[in-house]
């Protein structure tokens, strides 16, 4: 454990205090109002009326295309905590993977879903089951403090961040692809935005690949992960950012965002829709930068307005936009269900 001296955190106090219970409350009423607003304009009656023919068998492709989605994910993290020294059980961190998947789909909790996954991972063992239990749920149902965590918290944190940054990379790269496709309907600008996001993203993978080659600012950032007291996280940020891995590493969070592309794309077809894929290119990509904001409880009513907004530039119905939309929060849901094993397996 870390001799570090611990201090007793502060308390908020006044309007901080109240706006951080009343929060989550907050949140879920404007997905309410969200919802309601993208759900408003619908004739209900007339889209009844129009006999609108589902084929169920889209929604199965959808399923099957968002869990292998977060399949891809886990084992990308996975690689990760394996590289840094964590047990090598890419399964387990496929399970954790999905547990903070469910966690995040507004299950009732301390932490978000990414916390959940990085203190839980520090806790396995290499036969699979969860060591100290009782200090686990003693982290699980505290505030993190990474100023007063130990190594191997810190660590774990830092993975699950480089894992994050990647999926940033991937979604970034597919929107500015999407833009280049199709960002003339959007906007008169729309193209050139799409080029500009490509090269700012090429250009950063390239110079951070070039710093990792260089001896002198490897050594300069070994220098830094020691005093953070993260000595063993250079293995995981060149598995993520050195060449040539990086290339592997950018296809990878390009083909998960395209998995979640295609989920949507096959909820639209259940409802006899056929949607722009440069279209969903733009929406979700974008849809994925306004969830960073916590505005909304896992983006319901946010993701239904947004792609309503973006793919009636291509003539394609709001409501329907809507249904598909409502489908795949829904088929997300179901997707992350085999997460509560392990949330279960802890208890």
């Amino acid at each position: 454990m870390s001799s570090i001296p611990q201090s007793t955190p502060k308390t908020p106090s006044g309007w901080k205090s109240i706006l951080k219970r009343a929060w989550p409350t907050i949140r879920i009423l404007l997905s309410i109002a969200l919802l309601w607003k993208a759900t408003s304009g619908i004739d209900w009656h007339t889209l009844l009326d129009s006999e609108i023919k589902m084929e169920p068998i889209w929604f199965l492709a959808a399923l099957a295309s968002m869990m292998t989605a977060y399949v891809c994910g886990g084992y990308r993290w996975g690689l990760f905590m394996q590289a840094v020294g964590f047990p090598r059980r890419i399964h387990s961190y496929i399970g954790l993977y999905f547990a903070g998947g469910l966690i995040n789909q507004g299950l009732p909790s301390t932490l978000g879903g990414d916390s959940y996954r990085a203190i839980t991972a520090t806790h396995l063992t290499t036969s699979g089951n969860f060591s100290d239990r009782k200090e686990l749920d003693e982290e699980l149902h505290h505030s993190v403090d990474l100023g007063l965590a130990t190594p191997k918290l810190r660590l774990s944190f830092a993975m699950t961040l480089v894992d994050r940054l990647l999926g940033l990379a991937g979604n970034n790269l597919l929107g500015g692809i999407g833009l280049i496709i199709g960002g003339a309907t959007l906007a008169a600008w729309g193209q050139d935005l799409g080029y500009a996001v490509i090269g700012i993203m090429l250009l950063s993978g390239v110079l951070i690949a070039l710093l990792l080659a260089w001896s002198k600012t490897r050594q300069l950032l070994q220098t830094l992960l020691n005093r953070l007291q993260m000595n063993n996280a250079m293995p995981g940020i060149q598995l993520a950012f050195s060449w040539p891995t990086n290339i592997a590493q950018a296809f990878l969070a390009v083909g998960i965002h395209c998995l979640t592309i295609l989920t949507l794309l096959f909820c639209m077809k259940a409802y006899g829709v056929n949607a722009p894929i440069e279209g969903l290119m733009i929406g979700l990509p974008a849809l994925s930068l306004l969830l960073m904001l916590p505005i909304s409880i896992s983006g319901w009513g946010l993701r239904e307005a947004t792609l309503s907004s973006v793919l009636a530039l291509w003539g394609v119905s709001p409501s329907l936009t809507v249904l598909a939309s409502i489908s795949y929060g829904a088929i997300t849901v179901l997707s992350v269900l085999p997460g509560a094993y392990f949330l279960l397996k802890r208890k």
